[in-house]
């Protein structure tokens, strides 16, 4: 799907749908208010009868405009000015977005709004790039008759005074961080049928070679030479042998800190001999959202060619029950030597994450960010849409949550008080992999600490975040490929050290 960029007044662009940003306070913007002319005063009418009111991701269809190159208008409010931030953009353009994806093959054209303090121009034509890319793509990739459709052609509006060649750029860019947010959706989006650890790792291979990633995955006697006995125990009990990815991406010079990029990838989680209810397990499938996340950002860094050092890791494993699963009381040994009390076999992605985190530090990580959907505890406490923040270093930290709100995802740092780590402690081992029923997110944080060997580590919880219950009018069920952008931004500013 292209992309392109246009500086047609807004009247004579030919589109099945024309999106217009309608401000809640003031007056229509000079393109606008032209818009408005050749309509005879359409739009200023029901402005004043309170039918197009601006307010924040508020939609109006206008399905019948001869006076106009378009077929349909699609007014989309903004808010107000002042109040206006990329994630209150990017939630108006993804509702407008949507409604328009309902029909196949339309063409749509998208006018970006005047620039404000915390949004300028370029900003906003990335995110109208990534809408018009992740806005149109579904979750029904089984569906004969899905509800949302690819479009036929997409056109960003840019005004005449605005930086041509800024613009192509910025849409440029924001069309590659859809396209790996879509990439990390469509593998959290397949059946465990499908996605399961042999092809993630064939998938994630054909886009390595794509993007000019260097590639190296490892499989079960691999594993096994490489002492990973807490990840290969979770994955004993499945027919599905366990592999890990290792991708490489080297923007930054031989001398150059490198960033390590470490992902869940439990492709199916039943729970394994601690067995999950019915109701826990439907939505399984999505709990390699961390590894798919890494993947989706490191094809994004790779196409964007960021001058910086990034390694990815995806730890993939399928939990599962058979004879041979392991069992409560068990007492595994990570890569690193430390001893854990098997008390939970579903509390089993911070058994894989240890081990894979060990292998990124002695293969040089110098600073650490892990995603996985590890915790109900941390639904609880933060809810579906914010990502949970823990850390052993408050500057790396502050890093990750700067570049999250640069982005407009929602972050929440939690607390890393040692006491959380006494909970952890067994009389048979070194540790046991869960504490008891309170904090249970910070304890599976001091849990993976143990294993990052001092560097400076953040782990991402995005168990509520990385898999939406049910659509809304500007998001898609199932996968939503959070914190993409925001492991993107993170590299970007990490370049600049």
């Amino acid at each position: 799907m292209e992309i392109r960029v246009e500086t047609t007044p807004l009247h004579e662009t030919a589109a099945d749908w024309l999106i217009v940003p309608v401000w809640e306070e003031g007056e229509f913007n000079a393109a606008t208010a032209a818009l408005d002319a050749a309509l005879g005063g359409q739009l200023t009418r029901l402005k004043e009868r309170g039918d197009l009111t601006g307010k924040p991701a508020e939609v109006v269809v206008l399905p019948d405009v001869p006076a106009v190159a378009a077929k349909r208008l699609l007014p989309v409010g903004l808010g107000k000015p002042d109040q206006t931030t990329r994630a209150t953009l990017d939630r108006a353009l993804m509702t407008a977005v949507r409604k328009a994806s309902e029909k196949k093959d339309v063409t749509v054209a998208v006018a970006l709004p005047d620039a404000t303090g915390a949004v300028d121009r370029y900003a906003a034509a990335e995110i109208a790039a990534t809408a018009l890319t992740v806005g149109c793509v579904g979750q029904g990739v089984y569906q004969a008759q899905p509800s949302r459709h690819p479009f036929g052609s997409c056109t960003v509006l840019a005004g005449s005074g605005d930086g041509r060649s800024a613009i192509e750029a910025a849409v440029k860019r924001g069309r590659t961080l859809g396209d790996a947010i879509n990439l990390t959706r469509d593998l959290v989006n397949r059946m465990a049928d499908e996605i399961f650890p042999e092809s993630v790792a064939h998938r994630a291979e054909a886009v390595a070679n794509d993007c000019g990633l260097t590639i190296r995955v490892l499989d079960e006697k691999q594993l096994k030479a490489e002492k990973m006995g807490s990840l290969l125990a979770v994955a004993v009990g499945s027919e599905r042998p366990p592999r890990m990815v290792v991708l490489e991406y080297r923007g930054g010079g031989k001398d150059a800190p490198t960033l390590a990029l470490v992902g869940k990838g439990v492709t199916f989680d039943s729970g394994g001999l601690s067995l999950k209810p019915t109701d826990s397990m439907k939505t399984m499938k999505c709990d390699m959202a961390g590894a798919a996340t890494v993947l989706g950002a490191l094809t994004a860094i790779a196409r964007m060619k960021v001058p910086v050092n990034v390694t990815g890791y995806m730890g993939l494993v399928e939990n599962m029950i058979s004879g041979a699963s392991y069992k409560l009381g068990d007492v595994l040994k990570a890569r690193n030597g430390v001893t854990i009390e098997v008390l939970n076999t579903d509390a089993e992605g911070r058994l894989v994450l240890a081990d894979v985190l060990c292998y990124a530090v002695d293969h040089g990580a110098d600073r650490i960010i892990d995603l996985a959907t590890l915790t109900g505890s941390c639904v609880v406490a933060l809810g579906e849409e914010i990502t949970g923040v823990f850390a052993n270093d408050q500057p790396w930290a502050d890093a990750v949550l700067a570049a999250a709100k640069a982005v407009g995802e929602k972050t929440w740092q939690m607390p890393m008080d040692e006491q959380f780590a006494e909970l952890l402690k067994s009389d048979v081992a070194d540790c046991k992999n869960v504490g008891p029923r309170w904090g249970g997110a910070i304890t599976a944080a001091k849990f993976l600490e143990k294993f990052v060997g001092g560097k400076p580590w953040v782990h991402l919880d995005i168990a509520g975040p990385a898999f939406a219950e049910s659509c809304a009018p500007h998001r898609e069920g199932g996968a939503t490929g959070c914190m993409v952008r925001t492991l993107v931004a993170v590299a970007e500013r990490f370049a600049g050290q």
